[in-house]
């Protein structure tokens, strides 16, 4: 049986300069999904007030095809710095004349973890009728271009937009698809492995430790010394932040942005994720990302419909 024709934007290579690196308070890397999916949510924004007014953006795939973390590690460090940016000099406040101070000085500032990303972002949408399309792209290209933000960073355009159809099962058009997302690395969540490690009695902390920790082994023959190297699955397994969860009562607080809307605390949720090549993708919704708001444990969340397990 043929399914309902499902409608895809691919956004090739978009140039991304100095996204925000600090995905959530404890890991530094790929931008958290919430960056990604928040970007989509103001394109689709900007595209109603266009006149798309059926618009809706159902969900959002991540392709990385470069990612330049700005740091920086000098020899014999131990670990890297972050390539700060520096503020402009300022008067020497300290400064009395005759005194060997120099007379103009840095002020402090908090350091940011930035990264310069080349990504693809798929979307798949509805709402938007056949004769509308040259003007749909047309649009989006033209946001693009215009001091968009994703993630924290300026965007500098991207290649030519390219539009989809596909049903469920067309193995040649996901095959299709599969090629223009090549070479990259799709994003895909992997919290199966949180579960069943907690599922265990393992600290959620403790869980996602145990799935990043690089295990090395020295086996010493006659002739030489062996090392091997081994994480505990397979797969390029890193943490991913996908949300958060409330930590107070929905309610007012003061100075907030916006008045009109009950304010909560809230701190980051963080799981496992990997990044998996295209050709290794089965299914449409192996890629894609969707909110999730579940009001009973105050989550909200980016999460996938299907959660893929690593092929070997």
């Amino acid at each position: 049986m043929i399914g309902d024709i499902r409608k895809l934007l691919l956004i090739p290579h978009i140039k991304v300069h100095n996204a925000n690196a600090l995905s959530s308070p404890f890991t530094i890397g790929f931008p958290a999904m919430t960056a990604w999916l928040g970007a989509t949510h103001a394109l689709e924004r900007k595209l109603k007030a266009d006149g798309f007014s059926s618009l809706i953006f159902k969900g959002v795939a991540v392709v990385s095809h470069t990612a330049d973390l700005q740091t920086y590690k000098g020899v014999g460090d131990y670990v890297s710095s972050i390539i700060g940016t520096s503020n402009p000099l300022v008067e020497n406040p300290k400064r009395k004349k005759g005194e060997p101070i120099e007379a103009f000085v840095r002020p402090s500032f908090i350091e940011e973890a930035r990264i310069h990303l080349d990504v693809s972002i798929l979307i798949e949408y509805e709402g938007v009728a056949k004769n509308e399309e040259d003007r749909f792209t047309e649009r989006v290209e033209h946001h693009l271009k215009s001091g968009m933000k994703m993630a924290g960073g300026d965007v500098f355009g991207s290649r030519k937009l390219k539009l989809f159809r596909m049903t469920e099962g067309d193995e040649r058009a996901l095959g299709e698809l599969r090629r223009s997302l090549m070479p990259g690395y799709v994003i895909v969540e992997r919290r199966e492995l949180m579960k069943e490690a907690m599922e265990n009695g393992h600290d959620a902390i403790d869980a996602l430790l145990e799935y990043l920790s690089v295990h090395h082994h020295c086996e010493i023959t006659d002739d030489e010394v062996i090392w091997s190297s081994k994480r505990k699955t397979t797969g390029w397994v890193v943490p991913l932040a996908i949300g958060f969860q409330g930590i107070s009562e929905l309610g007012k607080a003061m100075n907030q942005r916006d008045p009109d809307t009950p304010h909560r605390f809230a701190e980051s949720v963080v799981t496992l994720g990997e990044f998996k090549m295209p050709y290794k993708i089965t299914s449409l919704d192996e890629m894609l990302w969707h909110y999730h708001v579940d009001q009973i444990n105050d989550l909200y969340l980016c999460q996938q419909t299907t959660v893929p397990v690593s092929a070997n």
